[in-house]
């Protein structure tokens, strides 16, 4: 198996790094969209961060990364075994699955197992990348250019947290649940709103632009490709830290109070900017609690608002004819507005 670079050890990059820590401590912000610069790190840092993530706890030998709690019902309808039937449980890395531009639906969603129709004769289902990407990490590179098909299914998937195969006689349910991380150039076609909509976070990386950053990555980078082994070793404190921090800020999140004051300044923000509907809202209080668990604070306030709401708020504006600003200042803008310049 490849070793990931630390996730410590990325230069720069900072919102990027953020946006992806406050998707690994609550799933349900949404998933990450990357806007930027080909070569900047954005498949380097998803794999970083699942490098770092405890094993999760599986159903062994189970090929939908089934948990043993949540995912028990389906995996005995699935092998026919009885309740009172005894589950191995073993560990595993969470998954971080890529999903091709070209892959077909069928790679995607799972399809008939062709092999065991003509050597045994049975209808079996052979899952696809959405199986494997269960409890995971599905990366999708270039995810503008995807086409409109699987950009439909990847929209039902990802609001249903289910993956549904009716073909070929089959007729399989199975859990797929997962951290969406997109990245694309916006030069090289829009993504479809509705999809873009379904990311939690969007954030925008650039190459950097100070000599000393460029020096600082290519070292790092050459480093760690002439000896993985001994980079890793002197990053291993750090990252040992940063894991520590992800899983006491999991354990804490839930229990993380969000005061009405932190409320109404979340919504007002969002009526100034005019975003349809509420998920904004809803994706502001998300991550400003798993930024304040990962701070190690009991409460959200201002001060987390103000460092997540860019990141929440930038891909969900109306284009607005009358100001050229990009939908980045526009939100600094409103946050200023709403919550007051940066003291």
């Amino acid at each position: 198996m490849a070793l990931a670079f630390p996730f410590s050890a990325i230069v720069g990059q900072d919102e990027m790094k953020m946006a992806l820590l406050i998707a690994a401590v609550d799933q349900g912000v949404g998933g990450v969209m990357v806007f930027g610069d080909r070569g900047t790190g954005k498949s380097t840092a998803v794999r970083a961060l699942a490098a770092l993530l405890p094993p999760m706890q599986r159903i062994a030998g189970c090929r939908y990364n089934s948990d043993p709690v949540r995912d028990e019902a389906f995996h005995r309808t699935l092998n026919n075994l009885a309740e009172d039937t005894p589950l191995e449980v073993e560990e595993a890395p969470v998954p971080v699955v890529d999903l091709p531009l070209g892959a077909t639906e069928d790679r995607v969603v799972g399809a008939l197992d062709l092999e065991r129709a003509l050597t045994q004769g049975e209808k079996a289902f052979e899952p696809g990348l959405l199986a494997r990407a269960h409890r995971g990490f599905l990366y999708i590179d270039e995810v503008n250019l995807l086409e409109d098909h699987l950009v439909d299914l990847l929209l039902d998937v990802a609001a249903s947290g289910e993956n549904v195969v009716e073909r070929e006689g089959l007729s399989v349910r199975h859990p797929a649940k997962f951290v969406l991380v997109g990245s694309g150039n916006p030069e090289e076609g829009e993504l479809r709103p509705q999809l873009l909509d379904r990311f939690g976070l969007a954030v925008e990386v650039t190459t950097p632009k100070e000599l000393q950053t460029r020096v600082e990555v290519v070292k790092r980078r050459d480093a760690f490709e002439r000896d993985p082994k001994a980079f890793l070793s002197t990053w291993n404190e750090r990252e040992a830290g940063e894991a520590q921090r992800i899983r006491e800020a999991r354990a804490r999140v839930q229990d993380v109070e969000v005061p009405e004051s932190v409320l109404n300044t979340v919504a007002k923000l969002c009526l100034t900017l005019g975003t349809d509907g509420l998920r904004g809202e809803l994706t502001v209080i998300r991550a400003a609690r798993s930024l304040a668990a990962l701070e190690g604070d009991v409460e959200v306030d201002e001060s987390h608002v103000r460092k997540v709401a860019t990141m929440a708020l930038r891909h969900r504006l109306r284009r607005d004819p009358l100001d050229e600003s990009g939908s980045t200042v526009r939100v600094e803008r409103a946050v200023a507005e709403v919550l007051g310049e940066v003291a």
